[in-house]
């Protein structure tokens, strides 16, 4: 499934669209015969929560959705979109108090166009409910076809704006290094060794974020929303937020949390899941955080003893956190949130994971099977985000796009297209600090 649309009440643990393993047959040592999760997909799924394109082609050299417009087109089709809308309201009705919607998209094909669609309609039909929208990209490698190349470029810059528009918040998905012209190596993970080629792998790691980045809206012990969420990421026009996290989030057994941290105070132990291209984020307007797996209990050390940082002088496992976060960020509007439920990695999921970790993902030094795994992980509005939006900007201003009458004729008009392209750079200005916004305006003036 590529655009995954769900309906989130309050309450539900399950993360979302299925994004941790459902129990299901083993995999293999090296998981090289499975593709995807649906591989291991054991749970009957009802009528109603799937409607398959049967215009088009999964894979396939011919035949695919390829082009932003063939994605629009599709849901401009009157049947299609009473069908869709059917769908939609059973779920919505079973709905003791619904939250809002979380949508799963491709970017970089047509399905970002019918992502775009989607989230218009929720839009229209369900004014004030949250809709938090993923944009989902492949490790990305050199591509030799430029005409694929640019209409991956193409429908990225245009989910990225029309999704985000319709969007209350809306967050970029990848393990790719970047998102422009020219590809930057996948990310790599200090106690992972995972295959960045096999889809398996590396949507194992971005469901383990993503299961870790919604627990807060989706159980029944918080206090906040979806909605809620995206409020307090997306004022000032910044809709677009980056995702990161700590993956197993590196504790020693038996550490305590404030001895972890103050470990890792100047060389955080995050990367970046957005495709930001940069890795050190020095600071941010926004965020909110969770981490999960770690004991409550044990967020002191020494005690009765001077504490060796003010770490060690916070009375629990949040304030902690809290207090890590202000420390690294001090102008920012922090939100943290501590689960003691870690991630849980047994099989289907794949066991890519370092020897120096113990079943439930500390470190040691002998290799046993990982069957669970603290995280931290969070969302944030950062002005890196401006690098994303602004290569992505450059790239197409750059480029003739002229030369590819083929996308154009799926449905986009080229005024439409310069139009969101003037979209995207503004948008990349919402994420300027003085400075950038300096050099921005005397590019303004050069163009």
């Amino acid at each position: 499934r590529r655009v995954l649309v769900r309906s989130v009440p309050r309450g539900s643990a399950s993360p979302p669209g299925g994004a941790a393993p459902a129990p299901a047959r083993p995999a293999g040592p090296s998981g090289s015969s499975t593709q995807v999760w649906s591989d291991f997909l054991s749970v009957r799924l009802h009528p109603k929560s799937i409607y398959v394109i049967r215009q088009y082609m999964h894979d396939g050299e011919c035949g695919c959705l390829e082009a932003f417009g063939q994605g629009e087109r599709l849901l401009q089709d009157p049947s299609c979109l009473e069908e869709l809308e059917d769908r939609l309201h059973f779920y919505v009705e079973e709905c003791d108090y619904l939250q809002g919607f979380q949508v799963l998209c491709d970017l970089h094909d047509g399905f970002s166009g019918v992502g775009a669609k989607v989230t218009e309609l929720l839009y229209d039909e369900y004014s004030g409910k949250g809709i938090l929208t993923w944009g989902l990209t492949p490790v990305l490698s050199n591509m030799g076809d430029h005409q694929k190349n640019f209409y991956r470029l193409m429908n990225t810059a245009l989910g990225i704006v029309h999704l985000s528009s319709h969007s209350s918040l809306f967050c970029p998905l990848s393990l790719s290094g970047s998102l422009g012209i020219r590809p930057q190596p996948p990310l790599t993970f200090p106690y992972i060794n995972y295959d960045a080629s096999l889809p398996y792998h590396s949507s194992a790691i971005l469901a383990a974020a993503l299961d870790t980045l919604t627990a807060p809206y989706r159980l029944c012990s918080s206090q906040g929303s979806m909605m809620h969420l995206a409020e307090t990421l997306n004022f000032s026009g910044r809709k677009v937020v980056a995702a990161w996290a700590s993956l197993p989030f590196p504790a020693l057994r038996g550490c305590s949390l404030p001895d972890t941290l103050h470990a890792y105070q100047q060389d955080v132990p995050w990367k970046l899941l957005s495709s930001c291209r940069e890795q050190k984020v020095s600071c941010c307007f926004a965020q909110s955080v969770v981490l999960r797996g770690v004991c409550k209990e044990s967020h002191s050390s020494c005690p009765g003893k001077q504490p060796p940082s003010p770490l060690h002088a916070c009375e629990s496992t949040e304030q902690v956190l809290q207090h890590y976060l202000h420390t690294l960020f001090p102008g920012a509007f922090s939100t943290s949130h501590v689960l003691e439920q870690p991630c849980h990695t047994l099989p289907p999921y794949p066991q890519f994971f370092s020897p120096l970790l113990t079943r439930q993902g500390f470190l040691q030094d002998k290799p046993p099977t990982v069957e669970s795994i603290p995280v931290l992980a969070g969302l944030q509005s950062s002005p890196t985000l401006r690098t994303l939006l602004r290569s992505l900007h450059q790239d197409l201003h750059q480029a003739d796009v002229r030369r590819w009458p083929s996308f154009f004729s799926a449905g986009v008009e080229h005024e439409d297209f310069q139009e969101a392209l003037q979209e995207l750079r503004t948008l990349a200005q919402c994420y300027e600090t003085g400075f950038e916004a300096d050099e921005s305006e005397d590019e303004a003036d050069s163009d």
